[in-house]
């Protein structure tokens, strides 16, 4: 891998010298907040000023507003690695994160400004961001990393049919399982080079043994089977083909992390985080699968919050920490508030996912979930400001 350009050419705000800095600091912020605005919401404490209804808002903020943020954090940081060009900084880095400020306040208000108007203002945002990375990419003729930019562009295409489906059919269905199948895909793809790769690392400087096995023909077939569970499901919700296609793709992504050497990680959090981040993949496609089968008796909700707050989640504050770490000149090590934050985000993805199993409690375990996850997120979007705000070796 190339080493990432340096910045000392750079004169302008710190916050703005990268693309990690902004789209980190205001996703991590963003998504605890809105978790947290949310449960009045829930409760009807609350009203929207949004064409969306309450549930609709929520999902559609994770993943276009909250994921999407973190996923051009990550990918703006990784392409200067990958192509050797500078990264974007400065104007064209912050008219990219007023876009998408401009996303959130009219999916927000669109009962004001209307529903086109606000999904003009809303695809503005992940339109221009695929439009920067396929440059980026064909600049540097960095033709391999091509294919990160098919989950972008199924985000893109799922926030379309969001709008569309909320507006014609008064909730959204197909779009929302697209958008999860786009996030999943998208951890699939990076996390198989991520995870082996730093698992690797850490090992050969401190535990020599058996290593993760290198990506084969294995790795793309789990994938494959995966993408096809996740297009039936899109395609045709919780079918009993879907249900066996996802327990297929949950024994081989099983396997498939199995294979990555974890168990061995256990002295160093950050890499072991990775690692129990990906587990939520096999856990979210038996959970769905099984509500295939079984639907009187598990809701398809246990699943579907096991790949969202469990895998999205977790695999998200894993990346952001270890690239703030990293592109920050720090240690990357967890600490202590790092520890605290992973722990809470698990936290968060277990009761989550345990709520959908106890109808009596619940109300209590939504909300020392929603907390959880506020806390964590948070909690990261502040103890790492100083690296966001200040200006750092890279």
């Amino acid at each position: 891998m190339m080493a990432t350009p340096r910045l000392k050419d750079y004169q302008g705000p710190a916050l703005l010298s990268y693309g990690y800095r902004p789209f980190f600091f205001f996703g991590s912020l963003y998504a605890g907040v809105s978790i947290i605005l949310w449960l009045p919401l829930f409760y009807g404490e609350l009203s929207l000023t949004s064409e969306f209804a309450v549930v609709d808002w929520h999902i559609h903020e994770m993943f276009f507003g909250f994921l999407s943020a973190v996923i051009t954090g990550f990918l703006f940081t990784a392409i200067p690695n990958w192509t050797g060009r500078m990264p974007i900084r400065g104007l064209p880095l912050l008219f990219l994160v007023l876009l998408w400020v401009t996303g959130r306040v009219a999916v927000t208000v669109s009962t004001y400004i209307g529903w086109f108007p606000a999904m003009i203002l809303d695809l503005l945002f992940l339109s221009a961001i695929l439009a920067v990375l396929l440059n980026e990419i064909i600049a540097g003729k960095n033709w391999k990393n091509l294919i990160v930019l098919l989950p972008v562009s199924l985000l893109l295409a799922a926030n379309t049919g969001f709008h569309l489906e909320v507006h014609y059919f008064d909730l959204s269905d197909v779009s929302r399982r697209l958008a999860m199948a786009a996030a999943i895909s998208l951890i699939m793809l990076i996390g198989g080079r991520i995870i082996p790769s730093f698992t690797r690392n850490w090992l050969v400087r401190n535990n020599p043994g058996r290593m993760p096995v290198p990506p084969n023909r294995f790795d793309l077939t789990a994938i494959i089977i995966a993408v096809v569970a996740l297009g039936f499901w899109t395609a045709t919700g919780l079918t009993l083909i879907t249900g066996a296609l996802m327990l297929l793709a949950a024994v081989v992504h099983f396997i498939r992390l199995c294979r990555w050497s974890g168990y061995r990680t256990l002295k160093d959090p950050l890499v072991l985080v990775l690692h129990l981040s990906y587990l939520f993949i096999p856990v979210g496609f038996t959970l769905l699968g099984l509500a295939a089968f079984f639907p009187d008796f598990l809701s398809p909700l246990a699943g579907i919050h096991a790949l969202g707050t469990g895998a999205v989640g977790s695999m998200t504050l894993s990346v952001m920490l270890r690239a703030t770490l990293g592109h920050s000149g720090r240690p990357v090590q967890a600490g202590r508030r790092a520890n605290v934050i992973f722990a809470l985000i698990f936290l968060a993805a277990i009761l989550r996912i345990a709520a959908e199993f106890d109808i009596d409690q619940y109300g209590l375990l939504l909300n020392v979930s929603a907390l959880a996850w506020f806390l964590a997120f948070v909690g990261f979007g502040i103890t790492f400001a100083p690296l966001f705000l200040k200006k750092t070796t890279q």
